[in-house]
């Protein structure tokens, strides 16, 4: 029989229909209470997401603090920044005007070139970009082809339901400041990563990694928090972001360990929150919240208590009848 409207459809591809993901995970100390929900890159291409507790959450916050992320400050004026964007494009390309075929192993420039024939069809202008570049690209166009998407419904809910109840978001993105942006751009492209190592690992993750990928997108949508925990995830976004921290132009401007920084900032953060407020709400990447490394389990050593979702007895308090209603 065919399922009733708006139920999930558990295909063999992607989840679709309205589903609210996962629970939340509770961070506490103190009679203060932080909820952080998980997110994960992809998300299934026919869902959309509507989760109540999430919107009872926000309505009795007093604080939304965003993903943990990288805000760039340029010392320069409008116009610099203006004269800036052809030398960061540039940036992008291989030195020398080498192509993907000059910089790669052969038999990795065969899987690449199989896999762009499939993706991204013909294009010669990539095949000039560095491997970095070009691996994300072919990635991006391999999870559209595969029923998934962007988490950026994500985002744009929660800004709308944080305006909605009045909060000003958190801003929790470390500031990175380009003192000398001309000679950033002129660093990354004498010494930035070649990325060799990302696009290989790209490539597995587009070739073997697609169903898991699908799998975990299906469990996030539907709440399963016990496949998240099983499901294994790709692990390629480390790799490239190694490339990029690990690479010389890293460490001429003194950022090779900005990871570290950016996870130090989001911490200060929450914790400043926890301190100020009855109740916050904030958005992590999922694997923060589960990893033994991840932010949670910093929380976690510092002394406060952290439940996940399925560790929980009761949910949230739920505030008054209007305000369960998402935009």
């Amino acid at each position: 029989p065919a399922p009733a409207a708006g139920s999930a459809t558990l295909q063999a591809v992607t989840v679709t229909g309205v589903l609210p993901g996962p629970g939340l995970w509770k961070v506490s100390k103190g009679g203060h209470v932080l909820w952080v929900l998980g997110v994960i890159p992809s998300l299934p291409a026919g869902m959309q997401w509507r989760s109540n507790q999430v919107a009872q959450v926000i309505a009795g916050s007093q604080a939304v603090i965003e993903p943990p992320s990288v805000k760039l400050k340029l010392d320069t004026n409008f116009f610099g920044k203006l004269f800036l964007l052809p030398a960061a494009f540039g940036a992008r390309k291989n030195a020398d005007g080498k192509t993907l075929h000059d910089v790669l192993p052969a038999p990795m420039y065969a899987r690449w070139s199989r896999m762009k024939h499939e993706y991204i069809g013909d294009d010669d202008g990539i095949e000039r970009w560095r491997p970095i570049f070009a691996a994300l690209e072919l990635y991006r166009k391999a999870l559209r082809r595969s029923g998934l998407r962007g988490n950026g419904e994500i985002d744009d809910t929660v800004d709308a339901l944080a305006k909605q109840y009045g909060i000003v978001p958190t801003d929790a993105r470390y500031t990175l400041e380009i003192a000398e942006p001309r000679q950033a751009i002129k660093a990354f492209e004498a010494s930035g990563p070649d990325g060799i190592a990302c696009f290989g690992r790209t490539l597995d993750s587009i070739e073997y990694d697609l169903p898991a990928m699908r799998a975990r997108a299906n469990a996030w949508s539907t709440g399963d928090i016990e496949a998240l925990r099983k499901l294994p995830d790709s692990h390629f976004r480390d790799v490239c972001k190694d490339a990029i921290v690990s690479a010389g132009f890293a460490r001429r401007l003194g950022i090779s360990d900005l990871p570290a920084k950016v996870e130090a900032h989001w911490l200060e953060t929450a914790r400043a929150a926890l301190a100020s407020n009855a109740q916050s709400f904030a958005l992590l990447p999922m694997d923060q919240l589960l990893d033994a490394d991840g932010y949670l389990a910093a929380l976690k050593a510092q002394g406060y208590l952290v439940q996940a979702p399925d560790e929980l007895d009761q949910q949230p308090p739920a505030p008054a009848a209007s305000a369960a209603s998402i935009p």
